[in-house]
């Protein structure tokens, strides 16, 4: 029983340190060792700006705004907009500000975010397809850069990069997993290719565009891992940047996070070969970067439970039994604190805990909702900055 015990413990806090620390050290390795570099070439093709929304009147304006008057050329840069079943006077405005620039479809009905970006990319008459959201705001030279890689040879598509302003209080352990995540995602760019774009800001060469299918809640990994398993390289290109405003609120960032999570679940369950190496050629940095984060839970309690049982066996089990407490005490204090996120300990414990407390509920809304892909506008407690 005892060695048992160890066994679990031991075996689950090797798996949590692996996708945690090990993973990511490795890819920062491996992209030294053996970089995959990419020279960007001064391109200026067409390019269509594909975009769904769904009640989004609080942001559409700056957002078009900002797109039209973008530092790139006006005669080669246009907009799809597909309103989604919007009832706050989104599709209206939409169709009032309809031009020689700007295509908007008003549906009236909800289909979801990849049966209208679907209809966009039918529509779509640019080169180059870009992705975004309409909350975000793009930095000076975004679209340009986006381009510039993908004129390298080396990509079949490109992630831009997300930056979190003002991340304070409750924000900033969202903030401090962003970072984290962007870490990881541009060294899988420098030793290959990124297992998922950001959603707020991408680009797909039009010929490389799959169609993503209706009812998907993460287009941002579907398009990406089809395109890798049609042979093309997604890479990332960090001077591209979407800004955006982390929530102040736990439950607005909640149903985002959850959603997402959500969204990996339905993901394997639609495509099972994405985590299978050798029916697809980014199989296992999916496990890693996805599938092991997603488990995490379940070895976060093994190691929990296990290390309770051996609490009579020796100095070393109580350790490491106090340390596991004082980090979800940590976590917890973050929670009920949240000025005390400016703490590093208690915003990395924060963002720890916060984001497999997700993972759980990700799942347990995957096993009970049909209308996931039916996504809900997330308001910001914090309002948008100005283009």
């Amino acid at each position: 029983m005892i060695v048992a015990a160890w066994a679990v413990l031991v075996g689950c806090l090797l798996v949590l340190g692996w996708t945690y620390l090990g993973y990511p050290v490795w890819l920062l390795a491996l992209a030294r060792l053996k970089p995959r570099s990419v020279t960007p070439r001064h391109w200026q093709p067409h390019v269509t700006v594909c975009m769904a929304v769904h009640n989004g009147m609080a942001h559409l304006d700056a957002k078009i705004d900002g797109l039209l008057a973008h530092d790139y050329p006006a005669d080669r840069l246009d907009l799809v907009v597909v309103s989604d079943g919007s009832t706050d006077g989104t599709g209206a405005r939409l169709r009032e500000r309809a031009g020689d620039r700007l295509v908007a479809v008003d549906a009236a009905v909800r289909r979801g975010k990849t049966a209208c970006l679907a209809e966009a990319i039918a529509r779509a008459r640019g080169d180059v397809l870009l992705f975004t959201d309409v909350r975000q705001r793009l930095a000076p030279g975004s679209v340009q850069a986006l381009c510039d890689a993908l004129a390298s040879g080396e990509l079949a598509a490109v992630s831009g990069q997300l930056r979190l302003e003002d991340a304070g209080g409750y924000a900033q352990a969202v903030d401090a997993y962003w970072k984290y995540e962007t870490a990881i995602r541009r060294a899988e760019a420098a030793s290959g290719s990124v297992v998922g774009v950001s959603g707020a800001l991408y680009a797909v060469r039009r010929q490389d565009m799959p169609v993503p299918p209706p009812g998907l809640v993460l287009d941002d990994v579907w398009v990406p891992m089809r395109i890798a398993a049609n042979g093309g390289r997604i890479g990332l290109e960090p001077t591209a940047v979407a800004f955006d405003r982390a929530s102040a609120s736990a439950a607005v960032e909640s149903g985002r996070k959850r959603r997402t999570l959500s969204g990996n679940w339905q993901l394997l369950a639609r495509w099972s070969a994405i985590a299978i190496p050798g029916r697809h050629p980014l199989a296992w940095r999916f496990i890693h970067h996805k599938l092991l984060r997603l488990v995490a839970p379940l070895f976060l309690l093994g190691a929990f439970v296990a290390n309770a049982a051996l609490l009579g066996q020796g100095t070393l089990a109580i350790a490491l039994f106090a340390a596991q407490c004082a980090a979800y005490a940590l976590a917890l204090a973050g929670f009920q604190w949240p000025a005390l996120r400016a703490l590093l300990p208690v915003k990395l414990a924060s963002a720890f805990l916060e984001m497999n407390a997700y993972a759980v509920l990700g799942f347990i809304d995957f096993l009970r909702s049909r209308d996931a892909h039916l996504w809900a506008a997330a308001p910001s407690v914090i309002p948008p900055s100005p283009p």
